[in-house]
């Protein structure tokens, strides 16, 4: 057995024990909480150093990538295509769940068990101080504000320091273009940056080998949580409905777009990627995530390290195909429970909204309860001038209690998307051999 294919065994066997032991040992003592010991333990053994190699990982393979690319011109291209695959699948996500929760209306149920869930929601959100002060300020305005403000930081290091990638991408990108552009002047330089990426790549293939006990631990908490047979009547509806939306996007929608413009067969590059899946379902962060999707990317998925290194930090940071799906889904839901029959224009303005704001979701557990607010508040002001008493925010607190097993599912939709997306770039950024003669045509 190869050394990959015990991994997978291994993270396999740890996300199956991590579920048994989390509903047979732990959900029973009904003492499961944020800070239990098995999640600090799956933090401390596999989520820390993950997130140790992101930004350094980030740093040296847009670098590297930025550099291998070398005509700005040709990175025009890629940099195009790249943003049109992420909003074109995002909308399509999108327009998937909110298509399929109008369609079921899970929300749609008894008054009583409306009433019901209601003021247990409301008192849980305000029970979650943490919550509550995340989503206090959030607004369309300040989310894109936020992004702009990454998009140009004043300081790299500050960005750095604070676990930011966006504004480290971006600095990364005009750093590749001055040594793509300095000809002989930059070569050493290109070759230090080309070395330190492999010498992360080789740091990366360390820490991987922590997978299958930091995902054991981490699963053993979802689950110890909340119980895998304890969802009934409206949320295990809408589960049901977010797990089918998901199911649907990455196993018939994600294959269609890579068949067309990757030429590649979706299944088997989907059987490539298993080793980066599991790992996204496991830590529940395709930032985190983000070392373990670029190794097995370039070695078993035979993406090239150009597209690679542009395309999967990027879209750990702003493409997330599951999160905009599932705020589709959660937000209808939750205005079903509270009795409004939302138009067509305002499932309208759900597929805008849920995609603008997916797009300001970071790459951390449970960022979509974060950014639904934006979308919720979308919906409000639309709703305003008929008189209609707006949905309150505390409704989140109604999925909260299920919102870790979403997170899982729709994390590893997520990392699939980006994989996709660095397949079909591979096409437009192939790998080619590196010399002295391409250095001097820059």
């Amino acid at each position: 057995m190869s050394k990959n294919a015990l991994l997978t065994l291994l993270i396999l066997i740890g996300l199956v024990a991590g579920a048994l032991f989390g509903e047979y040992i732990l959900f029973p003592s009904g003492q499961v909480g944020g800070d239990h010991w098995t999640k600090q333990l799956g933090d401390l053994i596999l989520i820390r150093p993950l997130k140790l190699l992101v930004i350094p990982l980030i740093f040296f393979s847009v670098v590297s990538g930025i550099t291998r690319i070398g005509d700005p011109s040709r990175l025009g291209l890629v940099g195009g295509a790249t943003i049109i695959y992420y909003i074109t699948t995002m909308l399509l996500a999108v327009i998937l769940g909110t298509a399929l929760v109008s369609w079921v209306a899970p929300g749609v149920s008894p008054h009583d068990q409306q009433l019901a869930l209601i003021s247990q929601g409301e008192a849980a959100f305000n029970d979650s101080t943490n919550l509550q002060s995340k989503v206090s300020n959030q607004t369309m305005g300040s989310a894109w504000t936020n992004i702009l403000r990454q998009l140009i930081p004043d300081n790299v290091i500050k960005e750095m320091s604070h676990g930011r990638p966006l504004g480290v991408i971006v600095f990364a990108i005009g750093f590749g273009l001055a040594l793509a552009w300095g000809r002989e002047r930059t070569k050493a330089a290109r070759k230090v940056m080309d070395a330190c990426f492999e010498g992360m790549m080789i740091f990366v293939q360390w820490i991987i080998w922590l997978t299958p006990i930091g995902v054991f631990f981490l699963v053993s908490w979802s689950v110890g949580q909340l119980g895998l047979t304890n969802i009934a009547g409206p949320i295990g509806k809408y589960m049901l409905v977010v797990l089918v939306g998901l199911a649907i996007h990455g196993l018939i929608v994600l294959p269609i777009v890579l068949t067309i413009f990757g030429r590649t067969n979706p299944y088997q590059f989907l059987w490539q990627m298993r080793r980066a899946l599991l790992t996204a379902f496991g830590t529940d962060s395709s930032s985190a995530t983000l070392p373990v999707t670029m190794d097995t990317a370039e070695n078993e998925g035979r993406c090239s390290k150009r597209a690679s290194n542009f395309v999967l930090p990027l879209g750990s940071t702003i493409n997330m195909d599951g999160t905009a799906l599932y705020e589709a889904v959660a937000v209808v839901f939750l205005f079903q429970l509270y009795g409004y029959d939302l138009s067509m224009v305002q499932l309208t303005i759900v597929v805008i909204t849920a995609t603008l704001a997916a797009i300001g979701a970071a790459g951390i557990p449970s960022a979509g309860l974060v950014t639904m607010v934006v979308v919720i508040s979308a919906v409000n002001t639309s709703l305003a001038p008929t008189g209609v008493d707006p949905l309150p925010i505390a409704a989140i607190g109604i999925i909260l209690g299920v919102d870790r097993i979403l997170d899982m599912c729709r994390t590893t939709v997520n990392v699939w998307g980006d994989a996709t997306g660095a397949k079909i770039i591979s096409r437009l950024a192939p790998d080619e051999p590196v010399s002295d003669e391409s250095d001097s045509n820059i």
